[in-house]
């Protein structure tokens, strides 16, 4: 198996402008102090970014996905332990599963 000169230097130059991206990043905020309010901002956003890729696999597994979910809410709100929220949540979906 052979890398063409053409396909490693796309190779190269995509992970070259991947780390500019990120040390930019890092790079601004450590000249500039950004505003209250967008130190704010970034603090909030795991939170979306989670949301947005956990809500469309939600929606595909339907209403026992909806309910696998609401089990792990419940299960890490009163135990406090991800393990057993992760646990309840994959066992939820293999009952709902067999059931359905």
């Amino acid at each position: 198996m052979t890398l063409r000169l053409d396909v490693l230097l796309a190779i190269l130059g995509m992970a070259l402008a991947t780390y500019l991206c990120r040390a930019a990043g890092y790079a601004l905020f450590r000249a500039l102090r950004p505003p209250r309010y967008v130190e704010v901002t970034l603090q909030h956003l795991p939170g979306p970014i989670f949301m947005a890729y956990v809500a469309p696999a939600l929606a595909m597994q339907g209403a026992k996905g909806f309910v696998a979910a609401a089990l792990v809410v419940a299960v890490q709100a009163a135990t406090r332990n991800l393990a057993a929220a992760i646990g309840a949540g994959v066992g939820a979906m293999w009952v709902l599963g067999l059931v359905a």
